[in-house]
């Protein structure tokens, strides 16, 4: 496994991971378009990336404007390997070094995702009006996980 910046280059393969993920589904593929994902990873934020044999197996995005984890996915063919955990290290220990502010993200109830925010330390703080959960991390919270 090898981890490194996203770049533009990257578009088309995080989003084929993006519509090939189990949960948090997209209702509509075309809802996130190529221009999103540029200007989160240019304009707004800074993203990761793992590769595996030169193919991307997953990815993580933080925009910067809003505090807020904009993309933390792996490609089903490669759940449970440890990538989603190790692009979450990489990503809130870059931050954290960078800002003090906490970040926050959302994701579906009753999902392997909840599940892995919650064992990661991520404290539950309300729901957001689309209905999922809102978690939040604290530079401090990140420091004693």
């Amino acid at each position: 496994m090898n981890f490194r910046n996203a770049t533009i280059h990257d578009i088309q393969q995080l989003h084929s991971i993006r519509i090939a993920v189990n949960e948090n589904i997209l209702p509509d593929p075309f809802l996130i378009t190529p221009t999103d994902y540029e200007t989160f990873l240019t304009v707004r934020g800074i993203g990761w990336v793992c590769e595996i044999d030169n193919t991307l197996v997953g990815f993580a995005i933080i925009d910067l404007k809003e505090k807020n984890i904009w993309a933390l996915f792996v490609h089903p063919d490669h759940e449970r390997k440890g990538v989603g955990k190790q692009l979450q290290e990489i990503m809130l220990t870059w931050y954290f070094e960078q800002f003090d502010e906490p970040l926050w993200l959302g994701t579906s109830p009753y999902t392997r995702a909840e599940s892995f925010y919650r064992k990661s330390g991520w404290k539950e703080v309300g729901k957001r009006k689309n209905g999922e959960i809102r978690f939040e991390m604290s530079k401090a919270a990140w420091a004693n996980h």
